[in-house]
């Protein structure tokens, strides 16, 4: 046997019994027990649902001799592998300790990791209808708007064109510095501001010369560097009246002219669409008010759910590779908030819409690695409101969102403290949320502003 042959056979032993010591450690590795420190946040007859302290939800479906209660918070111990990319866990959950530490969002690389301090402090002491109303980005009503303002303590105002109608700009800074006298808590005050199709408060002339261009227009006219200059002035203008936050950039990607969004997209691919995404963010943070990614986890080419429902068909792997840069290029700029659509989403989660599911949070949170605010769309749009069963906004919050945009407020508050006091929601779940819009509101300098 020749010298050569001899080497070849004695590496291959040595990986075989590489093979075979990682094989037996990985096999031992999946029987050793781990731990997770989770909050219950529901408990039926089969299923446990539970949230950890990155925010992140699961569902187990094997813990059912155990006795816990939503709003428990506990240490389960396990074997077997957790995946963090999906909520439905097959691991096996051999025991349980009561946490005497209630489960904390992580604030490890957290965009408002130095404002839950402060905000915690506030939280405290808040009743339980200011918490509540902390979660609401609530339509601008028609009639009793400081009323109402005062009596469910909204977290902020959402105006539309109808708002500024006619209005000169010292109309618009007076209405909104009465909003903002009126609360207790500094206001979020927002607006869908896009550009072309979409202009709430340039529709009107008394207020911008011309409405704000498109970003196809914009790109098309100048490139990136004339967006960059647009998000500055229009941040300029918004910030001048009283508004904090843009609802905005559109960064679903669309090439196609016949999809229902392509012309609030910048109708550029994945790479152009990520370079607007990040080109904006960026430009923003030079003002004080914070701009919003939009619709999570990308529209692709589906229907309007302001009129319906819209299910999208398209793989996990078309999304993963088309949809998530532009949002993670955001991310990584800086963005402080992400806007959640009502699509369904088929390869993620086939039963509930995008706003509405826990597993489209998840990916978010986790593989997007976001941490800042999570909004659901409007959830009086008929693709909720005309075939999701139950409360939206009660859904909305066990999903993982933190501030709902609403019209109907009244039974949106009704419905959240009903789920409180029967034990859907637990009141820690409700402070994990309402302590996200607080530091948020703190890092945007707007509690600071305010002198109690």
């Amino acid at each position: 046997m020749g010298k050569r042959t001899k080497l070849i056979i004695v590496v291959l032993l040595f990986i075989i019994v590489l093979s075979i010591v990682f094989l037996i450690k990985n096999s031992s590795n999946k029987n050793e027990s781990k731990y997770l420190t989770v909050m219950v946040l529901t408990v039926s007859d089969d299923l446990v649902t539970v949230r950890d302290g990155n925010n992140i939800i699961y569902t187990f479906d094997n813990i059912n001799d155990f006795t816990l209660e939503s709003g428990d918070t506990v240490v389960l111990e396990y074997t077997g592998v957790l995946n963090k990319d999906i909520s439905n866990q097959s691991i096996n959950v051999i025991n349980y300790t009561t946490s005497n530490e209630p489960s904390k969002r992580t604030i490890n690389n957290d965009i408002f990791a130095d404002f839950y301090k402060m905000a915690q402090t506030k939280l405290d002491s808040l009743s339980l209808d200011e918490k509540i109303g902390q979660l609401l980005l609530v339509r601008v009503p028609d009639t009793n708007k400081i009323e109402d303002l005062k009596k469910y303590h909204f977290g902020g105002y959402l105006l539309f064109a109808k708002d500024f109608n006619s209005k000169t700009k010292q109309e618009v800074v007076n209405m909104i510095k009465g909003f903002q006298e009126a609360s207790d808590i500094p206001l979020l005050i927002a607006v869908d501001e896009e550009g072309g199709s979409v202009v709430r408060l340039s529709s009107n002339k008394n207020l911008v010369s011309a409405p704000f261009k498109s970003s196809q227009q914009l790109y098309k006219d100048g490139g990136f560097s004339l967006i960059k200059e647009d998000t500055i002035n229009k941040s300029k203008i918004l910030q001048e009246l009283g508004i904090n936050v843009n609802l905005a950039p559109v960064v679903d990607v669309s090439t196609d002219p016949n999809d229902y969004m392509y012309k609030r997209t910048i109708g550029l691919d994945t790479v152009k669409t990520s370079e607007y995404a990040k080109t904006v963010i960026e430009a923003s943070k030079n003002g004080k008010v914070s701009y919003t990614l939009k619709h999570f986890p990308g529209y692709g080419n589906n229907a309007d759910t302001h009129t319906g429902s819209a299910t999208d068909t398209r793989s996990y792997d078309d999304i993963l590779n088309n949809d998530l840069p532009p949002f993670t290029a955001g991310i990584n700029a800086g963005a402080e908030a992400v806007l959640v659509s009502h699509n369904i989403v088929s390869s993620i989660d086939p039963n509930n819409p995008a706003s509405l599911s826990s597993d489209i949070h998840n990916l978010l949170r986790n593989k997007l690695n976001f941490t800042g605010v999570i909004i659901t769309d409007d959830l009086f749009m008929k693709a909720i409101t005309d075939n999701v069963s139950g409360s939206a906004t009660v859904k909305a919050i066990l999903a993982g969102n933190d501030l709902l945009i609403v019209t109907d407020y009244a039974e949106s508050v009704k419905d959240i403290k009903d789920a409180i006091n029967d034990g859907i929601i637990s009141e820690e779940v409700l402070d994990a949320a309402v302590l996200k819009v607080l530091a948020w509101k703190y890092y945007k300098g707007l509690m600071i502003d305010k002198i109690k």
